[in-house]
């Protein structure tokens, strides 16, 4: 037996993580709570298009982008993106606490705010404070919370203001001008970490499983019928939006985030239901709650009920007499 050479860790392939930069964004908030990308290459990028095309073209091994918020719902920009980018896989979720600081230029007073830069979705979360605060105030849309104010810096912003994350103070010199002025102090953004394909891990217990699911056609009762998919199995959904397929009027897409793992029976059962139903079912993946919850379900719904019933069918067609 002969001693091999230690492994050298610089041959070691570094992994590439995109994120919705520049430094200071919430969404690198969510990257840094997974432990495997620490250490690692980050990517920051402009929008979640590039960030999901790095992944699907090879120059990141994953992303991580927001898909839904506690009080302005679902990111329609990340579920578009999803439900047109093929081979991209969620493989876990990652909830971040929103809070937010009004800041300006050196110098600058709260008096003098009437032009306020904010990325879209934290200007709806302020938006009854900058009312009861600044009620003359108009908005110009920032590509993140973060660029909001380095737009002040650089000048390439107007505004007298703008909108971002109290951690903006710490690598910025700006003047804080208003504290934690989120209409709601309980808001979580969810972000998800999305990666090409890859084998599903076994449930953990607590896991979601995300879709989307396209009707087949716009007429009564269709919405219901792929509701019952998952009613008739005792499953409930944590999240259901629906997204216009952009072709026709009357035609949607709904993503879907259900509560258990592709391998509980109950939700093997509800996918080749949808199969059946739906002319387009993309799965999305199935990880990990980020809230580590575990799943409750009625006993009539549990894996051996489901193992059962097809025992007993193949016994009816093998001839069995029943029991």
């Amino acid at each position: 037996m002969t001693d091999e050479p230690p492994l050298d860790s610089a041959a070691v392939r570094r992994r590439t993580y995109s994120y919705l930069g520049p430094a200071g964004t919430f969404t690198e908030a969510a990257l840094a709570q997974v432990p495997e990308a620490r250490g690692q290459e980050w990517r920051s990028v402009r929008n979640v298009g590039e960030a999901l095309s790095d992944v699907v073209e090879g120059r990141s091994d994953a992303a991580m982008i927001a898909i839904e918020n506690s009080v302005d719902g679902g990111v329609s920009t990340a579920q578009d993106a999803l439900a047109t980018m093929p081979g991209l896989r969620i493989v876990g979720e990652y909830l971040v606490p929103v809070d937010f600081v009004l800041v300006g230029r050196p110098g600058s007073a709260l008096e003098d705010v009437s032009l306020v830069a904010a990325h879209p979705v934290a200007y709806a979360q302020c938006l009854q404070w900058l009312t009861r605060t600044l009620p003359a105030h108009a908005h110009v849309p920032a590509s993140s919370n973060v660029a909001s104010a380095m737009g002040l810096l650089d000048g390439t912003s107007d505004a007298d203001a703008a909108i971002a994350p109290p951690g903006i103070l710490e690598h910025h010199e700006l003047e804080l001008l208003a504290e934690k002025i989120g209409d709601n102090l309980n808001a979580v953004t969810r972000f998800v970490l999305v990666s090409r394909p890859v084998a599903v891990p076994p449930p953990t217990g607590a896991d979601k499983t995300s879709l989307i699911v396209e009707l087949p056609d716009d007429r009564p009762g269709a919405l219901l019928e792929m509701l019952e998919q998952f009613a008739t199995r005792g499953i409930n959904l944590s999240l259901l939006a629906s997204r216009p397929i952009g072709d026709s009027l009357g035609r949607y897409r709904f993503v879907i985030d259900a509560d258990g793992h592709i391998q509980d029976e109950r939700m093997a059962d509800a996918l080749l239901g949808l199969r059946r139903f739906s002319p387009k079912v993309i799965f999305l993946g199935s990880y990990p709650r980020a809230d580590r919850a575990i799943v409750r379900y009625p006993d009539r719904y549990s894996d051996d009920i489901f193992i059962e019933a097809r025992d007993w069918l193949r016994g009816l067609l093998s001839g069995e007499p029943e029991a």
